[in-house]
């Protein structure tokens, strides 16, 4: 969507593209959380299009970007998330995962170690971020709930 896309004031903006959050639904409350940042960190780094314009409050205070659509998150069981983990991967959209090794580990270079170590087959998911087309992200977690 570009600038010349977006509706004037007052008028709904409806995207074509899709941010989602899946996250396995037996997580502690705070396991939720931490994934759910660090999977959606991946994205904006990675995708520029997904961040929009800086914000201002009226004093002039600046703060920085954020998305510029809604990030939707669901849940689902360790089977769902296993499913919606292989239609990532053959619809090449681009993805953040979160396993469970990453809850032991303190640091980046730690958690990409932990990864790399484990065969995608053998990945215990326990999170996935997902962008891209509306359908295609609608897809790959289909299956699952949206997060209460």
């Amino acid at each position: 969507m570009s600038t010349d896309d977006i509706p004037g004031p007052g008028e709904p903006i409806r995207f074509d593209t899709k941010i989602a959050v899946l996250l396995r639904d037996d997580l502690e409350p705070w396991q939720r959380l931490n994934v759910t940042s660090f999977l959606v960190s991946g994205l904006g780094a990675q995708i520029p299009e997904v961040i929009g314009e800086p914000y201002e409050d009226a004093d002039g205070v600046a703060y920085l970007p954020m998305f510029r659509q809604p990030v939707m998150v669901f849940e689902a069981t360790k089977e769902v998330l296993v499913a919606a983990h292989g239609r990532v991967l053959s619809r090449a959209l681009p993805r953040a995962v979160f396993t469970s090794d990453l809850f032991a580990t303190g640091n980046d270079r730690d958690n990409r170690a932990a990864v790399r170590a484990v065969p995608t087959a053998e990945l215990d998911v326990v999170g996935l971020a997902v962008y891209g087309p509306r359908n295609g992200v609608d897809k790959v977690v289909k299956g699952a709930r949206m997060h209460p």
